[in-house]
């Protein structure tokens, strides 16, 4: 049997950073998921932010199996596509999370309770 695959959006990341609700679940996606460098540069600026240091937080992902996937043409041309389709209504992360998700044919996996209301055109899993 497959084990499914996830592209983890900043919220969840940020979330199991933070132990909040939901962390667990993002936890134990890790072996299997992908995040986009896009979101990877949400999550370093929220982190900066707050004053949590994130030295060394990359290679610690990384060993627990996190590939962090550059954001190419063909996830821009998908992000794009969801702007034209859906307005303002997701931000450039949201968006890249699911462009990167669309192009590998993988469920995106969030916190962002606003993308259940939505036509993604992606498969979504809540973390909560």
């Amino acid at each position: 049997m497959t084990e499914e695959r996830y592209v983890i959006d900043a919220s969840a990341l940020l979330a199991m950073l933070g132990r909040e609700p939901g962390a667990d679940v993002v936890a134990m996606a890790l072996s299997v998921s992908i995040v986009s460098t896009v979101n990877w540069a949400e999550v370093l600026q929220k982190a900066h932010a707050h004053g949590v240091d994130v030295v060394g937080l990359e290679d610690d992902l990384g060993s627990l199996g996190v590939e962090f996937a550059p954001f190419g043409t063909g996830e821009a041309a998908i992000a794009a596509d969801l702007w034209l389709r859906l307005g303002q209504s997701l931000a450039l992360a949201d968006r890249a999370c699911l462009a990167t998700a669309a192009a590998r044919g993988l469920k995106a996996l969030t916190a962002d309770r606003e993308w259940t209301t939505l036509e993604l055109g992606v498969p979504v899993q809540m973390i909560r």
